[in-house]
């Protein structure tokens, strides 16, 4: 009876901790209380390969102790990669409150100390050009996680407590993609430093006036039931007049913003530095917040060479993103070699219908492998007759519908780390085509935090060596400047010297 009130206790003090340190502590105590901590510390468990992940971290810990540099390398150069043994299971991070098995958290632990250790180490036969050209081959054969933001017009607010969760523990990744509303927010993290972007968490810097209304007949006469100049002003407040190519070279960061053509002859689109450097980010973003019905198509903007705008496809027309690519896993993949995705999904018609990671894997679990099967077949015969449908008519509004619905049913709107509101309410509802206020922002953000410290130490494990390979590359890179700076300057004052004498 004690032990189930004191239960009963520390749930209700975690359903009200203020910070992540203060829910983690709880979560921490009720492992303990519930016997869990004796199952993390429990090295044996048929979910992942525990004897392979053991060796390395004692061949490892070995070598850099003895610093034997050599093996060291080769170790992390050859037999370093994601998911080892199968340590991102997802039955590894549902069954205690906090945390995971200590062997997996170790070994990852011993993999960034190894890393760091022989970055910031003075190695003889390895310079620092061939540090940075092995930290690099890592980097690119490892790959690295990207956030993933959905669509849900004000509900996207969700997404800055999601990224400030993250970001407060170091976890916030580069690559960040968004469509509609979560493109508006991943554009927001892009285009501010980390300390520009502390009033926006706080909801003092945001620009709030996102929604007006046109005329009833504005809206039958496909011109939008909603104001897309208020919108504009809306998106151009809070992000600026950066392109992706300034965006990135300020803060270092990959947004990428998905657009969904109106004609039948393009494809979807992802907007970044790489395919897109001059485009405007707010252009893409209010493409990609052009919700049909609602807004007409958006024709896109760039920045010329001499700073002004210009017409970017001035023939083509973009609509929301989320509903062609509302999370473009492949694009990402291909661009950036994603290996881990984080998905915070809000958009409205999606949330109700997910399930939790944990009913996830039990259904996976119980379900027959017959009735999968005819589930899969039945999504399949649906998506099919959707495009012999699609491809027989001649109706341009017909097709675009359908296209419409074809996507949304063969899109995964889960990430290998998704984050999601617990429910929704009338109040979220009555909050999605509304403008944001200080208030709403914090309350939008608080649950985004909440919701996302369950999942901090899988995302933490999972996150961890490419972030310290980021890191080291980088640090190797300022070394790299560094030392041709100093090699310029003694080669000026050299000149100087031999002028001087000889004079």
């Amino acid at each position: 009876m004690a032990r189930n009130m004191k239960l009963s206790q520390l749930y209700a003090a975690r359903d009200n901790a203020r910070t992540y340190e203060e829910w983690r502590e709880i979560s921490l105590e009720l492992d303990a209380l519930t016997g869990l901590d004796l199952w993390k510390i429990e090295t044996a468990s048929s979910t992942y390969h525990h004897e392979l992940l053991r060796e390395r971290l004692l061949q490892l810990r070995q070598w850099r102790q003895s610093k034997d540099h050599k093996q060291l390398i080769r170790a992390l150069r050859e037999g370093l990669h994601h998911d080892l043994g199968n340590m991102g299971n997802p039955l590894l991070y549902g069954r205690a409150h906090v945390g995971t098995k200590r062997l997996i958290e170790d070994f990852v632990d011993e993999v960034s100390d190894s890393l760091d250790y022989l970055c910031d180490a003075n190695i003889e036969h390895l310079s620092n050009d061939a540090k940075l050209a092995l930290f690099e081959d890592i980097l690119k054969s490892f790959g690295q996680p990207a956030l993933q933001l959905s669509g849900g017009a004000t509900l996207g607010m969700f997404h800055v407590g999601v990224c400030k969760a993250l970001d407060d523990q170091g976890l916030l990744p580069s690559v960040i993609s968004g469509s509609s509303a979560g493109s508006l927010v991943a554009s927001m993290i892009g285009c501010h430093t980390r300390e520009e972007m502390t009033d926006f968490y706080e909801g003092d810097a945001l620009y709030k006036h996102a929604w007006s209304w046109n005329k009833l007949r504005d809206g039958f006469a496909g011109r939008g039931f909603a104001n897309q100049k208020q919108l504009e002003t809306f998106i151009r407040q809070n992000i600026g007049d950066l392109s992706f190519e300034e965006a990135f070279a300020k803060t270092g960061r990959h947004i990428n913003v998905s657009i969904s053509p109106v004609g039948a002859n393009q494809k979807s689109r992802l907007m970044n530095e790489l395919t897109s450097p001059y485009l405007l980010v707010w252009s893409a973003v209010l493409a990609s917040c052009a919700v049909p019905v609602l807004f007409p198509p958006v024709t896109l903007s760039a920045k010329s060479a001499d700073g002004t705008a210009k017409p970017y496809m001035p023939l083509e027309r973009w609509v929301d993103g989320s509903m062609r690519s509302d999370m473009p896993r492949r694009r990402l993949m291909r661009l950036y070699n994603v290996n881990y995705f984080i998905a915070s999904q809000v958009n409205p018609h999606i949330v109700p219908l997910m399930e939790s990671e944990a009913r996830r894997i039990e259904r996976a679990r119980i379900t027959s492998l017959p009735r999968r099967i005819l589930k899969a077949q039945a999504r399949l015969l649906g998506m099919g007759t959707l495009q012999v449908i699609h491809d027989n008519s001649r109706n341009e509004a017909l097709r675009q519908s359908l296209n419409h619905v074809y996507t949304m049913i063969s899109q995964s709107y889960y990430g290998d780390a998704t984050i999601a509101p617990t429910r929704y309410t009338r109040k979220h509802y009555a909050h999605m085509l509304q403008n944001p206020t200080k208030e709403s922002v914090v309350w939008f953000r608080q649950q985004g935090e909440r919701a996302t410290w369950p999942r901090i130490d899988q995302i933490r494990v999972q996150s961890k060596i490419s972030m310290t390979l980021q890191k080291c590359v980088a640090k190797l890179l300022q070394r790299k400047a560094h030392n041709w700076h100093e090699a310029e300057v003694r080669a000026i004052l050299g000149n100087s010297h031999e002028t001087a004498v000889n004079q």
